[in-house]
């Protein structure tokens, strides 16, 4: 059995590697912004969650786009806050900062396991080029 596929092991770690960035970059706004109670609009700041897919067979995965956590938000009782309404309650961002922690955590393990096959298939190259001399 073969596998064809225009797409090598340096391709598809690559494309992880890419994708765990921006799911990193996604994470990090969601943790700058787990405070903010005006994001425009008049509403909180609500969360994103980055959406991968993936091509047909063996070749990697890539940004599908980039989606709007549309749960609600939670409220906070803060009388002061100049965003509080009549009851006293204001409402946050849907950000749960614990779970966003966790899911950075995932992407930079995925991240660090996509630059471990880099460096393995660059060791496979220089041990190959050594047997061959």
């Amino acid at each position: 059995m073969s596998v064809h596929s225009t797409y090598g092991p340096i391709d598809i770690a690559i494309s992880g590697m890419q994708a765990q960035g921006k799911q990193m970059e996604v994470i990090s706004s969601n943790v700058a912004n787990a405070r903010t109670t005006d994001a425009g609009k008049g509403e909180p700041y609500r969360r994103l969650v980055a959406m991968f897919k993936a091509a047909d067979g063996i070749s990697g995965v890539s940004m599908d786009e980039i989606a709007t956590d549309m749960s609600d938000f939670y409220q906070i009782s803060d009388p002061g806050h100049p965003k509080a309404d009549e009851y006293g309650y204001v409402s946050m961002p849907n950000v749960n900062v614990p779970v966003e922690m966790m899911n950075l955590t995932i992407a930079t393990r995925a991240y660090q396991a996509n630059a471990a096959i880099l460096k393995r298939y660059q060791q496979m190259v220089e041990t190959t080029l050594e047997l061959l001399r």
